[in-house]
């Protein structure tokens, strides 16, 4: 029988872990006991580098709202649709017209940081991921207020979609959305308008400093 070398965990070590992180790491050694080896080998290595870490931990993710999840001002939405017959061929030539690129409609909501779609299953199902600052309801509204015709264009080509401006559109979209278990921001205390300004500001020292060199 194998012998499992015990690493210590990061409760162990002294950061400031949960109460219960000794026993989330005990829970994780039992799911990845039938685990492939280079994933056991992995877990372990990761684990060791945990508990070598002394700083604050970093923070979980939270609630973006009714759905999503949110770390720090940045919020995530993950939709999985079924696309209608003739969907992803209008949506796609939609997409090919801006040459993949939203930003005509995007830039108009201050608060999106990035939005993606994906098709896939011989075009029937569509992903559509985005992030953005704060809440998710006022998130859906400022699409509702600012993008409204953009929203239905690319929508239409979703399954039982009732219109942006429909009553029953975000319940539709909370039908749809799955909540990210796992989530990396770089940055996220920094919304896009904070971002924007701090690039503004590089700029311009950048400009100064050319001239005064």
């Amino acid at each position: 029988m194998a012998t499992t070398t015990t690493t210590p965990t990061p409760m162990q070590a002294g950061s400031k872990q949960p109460a219960d992180a000794h026993q989330k790491v005990q829970k994780l050694r039992e799911l990845f006991a039938d685990a492939p080896e280079l994933g056991k080998k992995a877990l372990e290595n990761v684990l060791r580098e945990l508990s070598s870490q002394v700083s604050e931990p970093p923070p979980p993710i939270e609630s973006a709202g009714r759905v999503g999840a949110r770390l720090g001002q940045r919020s995530e939405l993950t939709i999985i649709v079924p696309l209608a017959p003739g969907g992803a061929k209008r949506l796609r030539t939609f997409l090919q017209l801006l040459g993949g690129n939203l930003s005509p409609g995007a830039t108009k909501v201050g608060t999106l940081h990035d939005m993606r779609f994906v098709f896939f299953d011989n075009d029937t199902r569509m992903l559509f991921a985005t992030s953005f600052d704060g809440d998710w309801d006022v998130y859906i509204d400022d699409f509702i207020a600012l993008i409204p015709d953009y929203l239905d264009i690319i929508d239409s080509a979703w399954e039982g979609w009732p219109g942006i401006r429909h009553p029953g559109a975000k319940d539709y979209l909370i039908k749809h959305q799955i909540t990210a278990e796992g989530w990396f921001v770089a940055n996220p205390e920094l919304s896009l308008a904070e971002i924007q300004r701090n690039q503004r500001v590089a700029k311009a020292v950048d400009e100064f400093l050319d001239k005064m060199g």
